[in-house]
Order: C-alpha cells, then structure tokens, then sequence
C-alpha cells in the first residue's frame, strides 16, 4: 500500500511537472537576454578566424547561451522568484514610481547599442592646466542672464526636439542639443580684425550668427547655461570650442543611443561619439562650430586650458 502510494506521488508529480512548462520558456527567454551582451563583449574582444558565413561567431553564441540556460535552468526557482520579485518592483514603480518597463527597456536598448557603437574616448583632462586667455572678458561675454539669449535658447527647444518622449531624465540635455543644432545649422564663421582678438558678446552673436571659434564659444555657452545646462569652453593652440556635461559613462550609453538614434541619426550615421573625461570621470561632449552632431570630432585635440562655467 505504501509502494502504491508512493507510485501515485511520483506519477501525480510527474504530471504536475509536465504541466509547467512555462519555467523552460522563462528561462529560455532570461537566457537570450542574457547571452546577447555578452556575446557583444566576446565577440569584440576575441580573435576572429574569419570562418564562412561568421560560423565561428554562431557556434560562439550558441556556446554561450547553452552556458547561460543551463546554469539557469540549474537553479530555476531562484531565477524565477528572482525575475517575479523583480516584475513586482516594476509594476509598483509603473503605478507609484519613475522607474517602469519602459525605463528597463530603455536602459537594455541603449546598454547594447553603446557596446556595439562604442563612443571614441580623448585624452583624459588632468587639473594643471595653463591660464585660460581672456578669461574675464570671455566671462563677461557669457551673458547667460541676458533675457535675449535666454529667449533664443527657449526659441530653439520649441523649434528642435520638443516632442521627443520617454527620456525625461534627460530632457534638459535634449534640450540643450536642441540650442546646439539651431546655433551650429546658421554659423557663418567670420575671421576676427587683423593683429586683433575681437571678443563678440552672446546678445551681440545673435544678430547675425557670425563670427570666429571663441564667438561661437560663448553664444553657445550663454545659451546653454540660460537654460540650465553645464558648458565649458576647451582652448587648444590657436583655437577654442565648447563641450557641455552630460554625466557618468552610464549616463554616456542613453545619450550615445539618443543622438545616433533619435536626434541626430543622419548626421551620426557610423560615425563615433567623441568625448573627454575629466580629473571627476565626468564625460564632456564636443559641440564644436564644425561638428554636425553633439560628439562631433574634435578640430584640435591638444588641449591647454578649460573654463568651466557653474
């Protein structure tokens, strides 16, 4: 009777587990979600042997996932109450919160773009630097509170980029790319008096987005602060150009996703995002009178002196 009982137990949970096959299809789905970035990483890194038809590359990713499935499958209840646990976190902050399934979709999308179309890295700015020339009168030039500038920046959100949706941790950036794509799609550069250095005001360069780097500099600059951005101005030799703060590296993978995807694609297409760090590990883009899209290449990469405006 025992033995009969026993046999009942094992064929009733037999059934039972038969009737569950959603635990493989979870797993099978955490596991491609999984595999894709890591194949990404080993993919780059690894030497390629230049297999026909990238077969290398297939059994590659067939190796890993098998790796990744069979060491969920392994601990499957965990995994699964891991990713229920989670699900729950996401619900509760899609009704109470800001961080939703579209933030989690938002994150992964721009997590593989940025390993696949890695931004392009310059040479890490250290604090000794040498004076920074005409400094005063640049500053003064920065009219960041002159109601002029501050319209024109305001005009340029409602012209470029107002109805983008989905990123409004980054929307002050948004907007401030907004001010960089209307400034540099009208700069007319215009050489400065000979034997002279003529320092254009902000309010001055609007009348007719004309002049020579340090002007564009510093309609840039007052334009951006006027609405809440971080600029500084980077001196080389025989030239000067602004860049604007955009965070951390992780901040780095949604704006290298933005601009090559949603706001500057035709201008960024399979081109590399540009960027310096500096002595903080802050990540500072290029926005250049010649740069066609924010992180443009740089004109002059030796750098002398940087003047930060906060």
């Amino acid at each position: 009777m025992i033995q009969l009982n026993k046999t009942n137990f094992h064929l009733v949970k037999s059934k039972f587990q038969l009737k569950k096959p959603w635990d493989s299809f979870v797993i099978f789905l955490l596991s491609i979600l999984i595999t894709i970035p890591l194949f990404i990483v080993l993919h780059q890194n690894l030497i390629d042997p230049l297999w026909y038809f990238g077969l290398d590359r297939i059994l590659l990713f067939i190796f890993v996932f098998a790796v990744i499935y069979g060491f969920l499958y392994a601990l499957r209840t965990i995994s699964i109450i891991c990713l229920a646990l989670y699900l729950l976190m996401l619900i509760y902050g899609s009704l109470f919160g800001s961080f939703n399934f579209n933030s989690v979709f938002d994150d992964y999308n721009s997590m593989l773009y940025s390993m696949n179309n890695n931004p392009f890295p310059q040479d890490i700015i250290i604090a000794k630097l040498l004076p920074f020339p005409n400094k005063d009168e640049i500053l003064r030039a920065i009219e960041y509170e002159n109601p002029k500038v501050r319209n024109f920046a305001i005009m340029a959100t409602t012209r470029h980029f107002k109805h983008i949706r989905g990123y409004s941790d980054y929307r002050n950036l948004i907007q401030c790319f907004a001010v960089f794509k209307e400034i540099n799609s009208r700069w007319n550069y215009v050489n400065d008096p000979k034997n002279g250095d003529y320092i254009a005001t902000a309010h001055e360069s609007l009348l007719y987005f004309s002049g020579d780097c340090d002007d564009h500099s510093i309609l840039m600059a007052a334009s951006i602060r006027s609405i809440g951005g971080t600029p500084r101005l980077i001196h080389t030799k025989g030239h000067i150009y602004p860049e604007i703060l955009i965070g951390n590296r992780s901040d780095l993978e949604k704006v290298n996703f933005l601009i090559k995807n949603i706001l500057f694609p035709e201008e960024s297409h399979h081109k590399q995002l540009n960027y310096h760090i500096d002595e903080h590990n802050q990540v500072w883009l290029n926005l250049d009178y010649t740069a066609k899209y924010p992180g443009g290449p740089f004109l002059s990469e030796e750098i002398l002196g940087a003047l930060t405006l906060e």
